[in-house]
């Protein structure tokens, strides 16, 4: 971003020279004595680098005039020597015109008179011997008004260290510290607008696994997420500081969605396989304490899973459905925030990783319903202006990018878990954003600051503390998010999005590849076949859906190993379920005759139903044996059904069949099963001979019947002395025990000869067997 030309109401450039000139003339002193007299070999050893000082705290980050200035810190000897007849003192340096002298200050470390001013004389602190390695902690109490501070602007603070050092006969400075401190002695006519980012996003925490019951219990990767919405927390202490500030919340609905699915039962993944969860407690409480907040604030829900719109645009797009998951990834972001906190979000705006747009990437934003692109100043280029213009830019058809500031954007980064770092930022960016309001005091400006889309604690801690100094306002005024995108834009912002071959080349090494995509869109091909046979779809497509999002997430950026473990462990337990639907192997079966039945087995293992699918037999050899036509089927829950196929075979010989399921619309469902059946027709000529012995065996039967019931009768008859008892052989009708047929003889008892005729008509049909 353009700087500006000056900092107006700073102090004349009269009392300036005059301040300069006065330290030349005092230099020269000590310029001719160290021409004169070089400093000895371990005297030139020593410097503004010998010991270390840290400014820990200073108050009023923002003072007035009949303030004290208490500034505190800590002193470490970093050299082998001892530090002796040392104090430290406070020195207000020059006062700062522009951004950029803003910028140069902070980088500067090392010590120079003129541009650190003179030590404040009767506010010093003698320190005793400080040995080497030791550190000592000190306090200066300076009221404002011995600082001499001139008209309104930013002054650079140093606090210094002077002593002698290895046996110096002289004092020197043998260390320094700089910071800002912004001095503005009344409100200004037209306070600067600022709009402060205030995100809730986190990184992938729930899996698409939910245990088989009626609750669906879902599965966390790790309990990462506890820790942070704990108190002391980093969520939770996001959520404690920003629900007393001016911010506009910016939230991830998949946390709200993760988080809530922690205050039901829940388990988390371990070494030994699943555990109960035990949050249950800090979840409701943290979600009260966002719903409690956001009562009073502006809120904007990031599509689910906080997709990368950059690896979209410039990776994706390669993969024809990439895109399409956003717009769904909009509305539910929608109804998960309304649906858990009872608020509209507004889903109109897009932030993309760091600010960083181009066209591409704000086509992809609109696509999915967002009109407002949340960019940043270090993307978006300005033509040269001298100050900082308000954020809003039309950028064409209805579309808005919204430019964050960036140094005020970047201002928190950093380990700041220093108190010393800490401090320096919240001065710092104060600094900034008064620096900016001084640029052009009579046009009215909107700032918009952006910050890291998921800070630490101290980070946090130091963003609560630079914007809470602001609320007094004397130079600035909250404005929330909504406010800023209605703003009227500066006629001569640049307006031009950045082409693609501006983004910059390390973020782009961080995007998803395309290889990336195209796994998300094989999974969610498996779930677009799975969902169609399943009675309760809801059940695996709700979580499944929410994965495949969080695949796509703006976490991922410069992770490309987590990114995938993640996505393999989406797609293996979606395969997983899919194969709980399968065909039991069948063994080889053998047909004996023309028609058969063969049956087949289909096991669902899942706990629901599987329906609208299709099983179809095919044969290798139509021609020798006819499968029968597909079969529509249904299985419950946790059951296997056997499904039979009327056969017709032609010939004799080996078969092969392959048995399988299809979806609906005619998909292969699984793996196909295959078996062999082996035809062994049997032929009418013997067929005519089974049947014939049949019916003989039949009639023999029938003749020893009749016998044995005549010989019964004759029996009793001759035990009662009836007639014909003593009839000679050959006499009879017959019908006694002494008949002949032919020349045999025929004994009692004996069966007759077989004179009947067999069947002529054999069967054709062979026995129908499951097998």
């Amino acid at each position: 971003m353009a700087e500006a030309a000056g900092f107006q109401g700073s102090e004349r450039p009269r009392g300036r020279w005059l301040r300069r000139a006065a330290a030349l003339i005092a230099g020269v002193p000590l310029l001719a004595a160290a021409l004169q007299f070089p400093a000895a070999p371990e005297a030139r050893a020593a410097g503004p680098h010998t010991v270390d000082v840290s400014i820990d705290a200073l108050t009023p980050t923002v003072p007035k005039k009949d303030d004290t200035l208490t500034v505190s810190g800590t002193l470490t000897n970093r050299s082998d020597s001892a530090i002796t007849d040392a104090h430290v003192g406070l020195r207000r340096g020059q006062a700062l015109t522009s951004r950029s002298a803003i910028d140069t200050a902070a980088k500067r470390t090392g010590f120079a008179p003129g541009a650190d001013g003179e030590e404040i004389q009767n506010r010093t602190q003698k320190i005793d011997k400080l040995a080497p390695g030791v550190s000592r902690t000190f306090t200066l109490h300076v009221p404002v008004k011995d600082l001499d501070l001139g008209g309104d602007g930013v002054y650079q603070l140093g606090v210094s260290l002077s002593g002698r050092a290895d046996g110096s006969s002289y004092e020197q400075v043998l260390g320094v510290q700089r910071t800002f401190l912004p001095w503005q002695t009344s409100d200004v006519a037209k306070k600067t607008q600022l709009t402060y980012l205030w995100p809730l996003i986190s990184s992938t925490h729930l899996t698409a696994e939910t245990d088989a019951d009626a609750e669906q219990t879902p599965v966390f990767r790790n309990d990462n997420l506890a820790a942070e919405i704990a108190p002391g927390g980093r969520l939770q202490q996001l959520v404690a500081l920003g629900k007393d500030l001016p911010v506009t919340f910016v939230i991830d609905p998949d946390v709200l969605a993760s988080v809530d699915a922690m205050t039901k039962t829940y388990k988390v993944e371990g070494p030994n396989g699943p555990t109960a969860g035990k949050n249950q407690a800090v979840a409701k409480q943290w979600l009260g304490q966002v719903e409690e907040a956001v009562k009073t604030h502006e809120v904007v829900a990031l599509p689910f899973g906080d997709p990368d719109l950059a690896s979209l645009a410039h990776r994706g797009k390669e993969v024809p459905s990439a895109l399409g998951h956003l717009g769904p990834a909009t509305t539910l972001a929608a109804t998960t925030v309304e649906t858990i906190l009872g608020v509209k979000p507004r889903t109109d705006f897009a932030w993309p990783a760091e600010g960083a747009v181009d066209s591409s990437i704000v086509d992809v934003a609109t696509s999915g319903g967002a009109h407002n692109i949340i960019a940043r100043s270090d993307s978006f280029q300005e033509n040269d202006l001298s100050y900082s213009p308000t954020a809003v830019r039309p950028i064409g058809s209805g579309n808005t990018a919204i430019v964050s500031d960036a140094r005020l954007s970047t201002a928190f980064e950093g380990d700041l878990s220093k108190a010393e770092n800490a401090t320096l930022a919240v001065q710092e960016f104060l600094a900034q954003s008064l620096m900016v309001n001084g640029q052009e005091p009579e046009r009215q400006r909107n700032l918009v600051v952006a910050p890291q889309r998921t800070p630490s604690v101290s980070q946090a801690q130091a963003m609560a503390a630079g914007v809470k100094n602001l609320v007094p306002g004397r130079w600035a005024e909250p404005l929330n998010l909504a406010g800023a995108a209605k703003a009227a834009p500066d006629p001569n912002a640049s307006r031009d999005v950045p082409s693609s071959s501006a983004y910059p080349a390390a973020l782009r090494k961080q995007e998803l590849p395309t290889a990336a995509f195209e796994e998300i869109q094989a999974t969610q091909t498996t779930l677009d076949d799975f969902e169609p046979v399943l009675s309760q779809p809801s059940r695996v497509v709700t979580p499944f859906g929410s994965a495949i999002m969080r695949e796509m997430s703006t976490e991922w950026r410069g992770d490309e190993t987590g990114a995938a473990a993640f996505r393999d462990s989406v797609r293996t337990y979606l395969d997983g379920l899919t194969k709980n639907v399968q065909l039991i192997q069948k063994s080889d079966a053998t047909l004996s005759g023309r028609s058969a039945t063969i049956p087949v087995t289909v096991q669902n293992n899942l706990v629901q139903g599987v329906k609208d699918l299709t099983l179809e037999l095919t044969s290798s050899q139509p021609n020798r044996l006819d499968t029968g036509e597909p079969q529509e089927i249904t299985v419950d829950g946790g059951h296997s059904q056997s499904f039979k196929f009327d056969t017709t075979a032609n010939a004799n010989g080996p078969v092969q069949v392959t048995a399988q399921l299809y979806t609906s619309e005619g998909k292969p469902y699984g793996r196909p099963m295959t078996f062999q059946v082996n035809v062994t027709e049997i032929t009418s000529t013997i067929m005519l001979v089974i049947a014939g012995g049949v019916l003989l065996l039949v009639l023999a039967g029938v003749r020893i019947y009749l016998q044995r019931k005549r010989a019964g009768r004759h029996d009793e008859e001759g035990t009662d002395g009836g007639e014909g008892a003593d009839e000679p052989d050959g006499t009879g009708d017959g019908s006694g025990d002494g008949g002949t047929n032919g020349d045999k003889p025929v004994q009692a008892g004996d069966p007759e000869p077989d004179t009947g005729s067999g069947s002529t008509d054999p069967s054709g049909s062979g026995e129908k067997v499951d097998r």
